[in-house]
This record gives C-alpha cells, structure tokens and sequence, in this order.
C-alpha cells in the first residue's frame, strides 16, 4: 500500500482506483543510485519508465567536447522514459542521479497490458506528454528570445510554480542554471545577485524564494 500511496500523487496514476493502483505497484521494481550514477544513457534501449521516490535526477544532453546541457531537473513524483511507453525508439538523453535517488521502475510492456485494460491510463499518458510539451515549447521560446536575466527569471518562475508558492523547493546550484539556460556559472551568478540586490528573490541557506513575482514575469516576457 506505500507504493499505491505513492502512485496516488503522481498525475499519471492520480485518477485510477485502488484496484488498477495495486496492479500497477505489483508491477513495478524499485531501484537505487548513488549521486552522480548514469541511470540511462543516451540511445539506449527504452524500454521502462522511472518514477522518482526519493532523491533528484537531471536529464542532460552532453556534446562531444563534454559540454553539458541540462534539459530538466526532477524530483520526487517526476517520472522520466514515458516516450518509450508509446514508441520503440532509444534514449533521448542522458539521466544522472543528482544525490542517491530511489526508482520505481514500471516496463513498456507491463504498462502497455495496464494500458489495454484501462483507457483511463491512456488518456493520463497523453496529457501528460502534452504537458512535457508545453513546457519544451516554453523553453525553446526562452533560449530564443530572451537575454540572461529573462531566461534566468522564466526559470525561477517555472521551478516556483511546481512548488505552488514562492520557494523553489529543489536546490539550484548556480552552475545547474547556467547548464539549463545556456550561460556561463559567472553570468548566472552575477545575475542572482543584482536579482537579490533589486529585491526580486531571496536566498536562504541556498533556497531561492520569489520575492516580487510581477517584475519576474516582466522579464520573463520581455524580448531581446
């Protein structure tokens, strides 16, 4: 029944009844990494889809000069791998333990029987994707248009939002935000410091909280 309460709070299972919940935790097989562990690599095979229990991941892609670029950040009740429910395709990008991280980890085919049987899950699954999807497109927009200060206040705003208050309750380093909006570690530090200096965010013991939210998302809306 922990696994099923767990299951409870993530939007993808959040409308199924306690029946096809407990079919879905007897499916699923929990998994453990350390920080810095490689969970998946780019290209290979995708064939499950991880929930995070405990700990936080980033989803990276990594150039051939060892540049990092960091497309996501995920903590407990994200998931990862749901494309390779729908298509046979490889890995998309890296995934890499963040700190020690606990996986629920769920097969495509396993998910697909659940799936015949239950349309609800389906639907779920689309939504869900066209959610990723909306997101991306925000982020697309940002790198496009906005300068530093604008990508780096999307961001804040993005992160402040899935807490549902002013607290980013995931840690950022300032070397994770640079990775995340394309900058250097200086320009993004620089940054946070004229952002507390004209009191739009706080730092507490390295929590960043939205101080002014309506100059934030000016901004974040501005074009270069």
């Amino acid at each position: 029944m922990e696994i099923v309460n767990f299951l409870k709070t993530i939007p993808l299972f959040s409308r199924l009844d306690d029946g096809e919940l407990l079919r879905f935790a007897e499916l699923t097989r929990e998994k453990n990494y350390p920080k810095g562990s490689v969970i998946v690599f780019e290209d290979d095979p995708g064939d499950s889809l991880f929930l995070v229990r405990e700990g936080r991941v980033k989803v990276v892609l990594i150039g051939e000069d060892g540049r990092e670029v960091i497309l996501g950040v995920l903590g407990v009740g994200e998931h990862f791998g749901e494309l390779s429910l729908i298509d046979d395709q490889p890995r998309s990008a890296h995934v890499i333990a963040m700190e020690d991280t606990n996986l629920l980890v769920l097969r495509r085919d396993d998910f697909r029987r659940r799936v015949e049987s239950n349309p609800a899950v389906a639907w779920a699954l689309l939504v869900e994707l066209s959610r990723r999807l909306r997101r991306a497109d925000g982020k697309i927009h940002g790198l496009a248009l906005l300068d530093v200060p604008g990508r780096i206040a999307r961001l804040l705003l993005d992160f402040a939002l899935e807490g549902e208050n002013d607290t980013i309750e995931k840690p950022l380093t300032h070397q994770t935000i640079a990775h995340m909006i394309g900058a250097s570690r200086e320009t993004v530090s620089r940054t946070i410091r004229e952002f507390q200096i004209q009191g739009l965010i706080r730092v507490e013991r390295r929590r960043i909280s939205v101080a002014n939210r309506p100059s934030l998302k000016r901004m974040a809306q501005a074009r270069v």
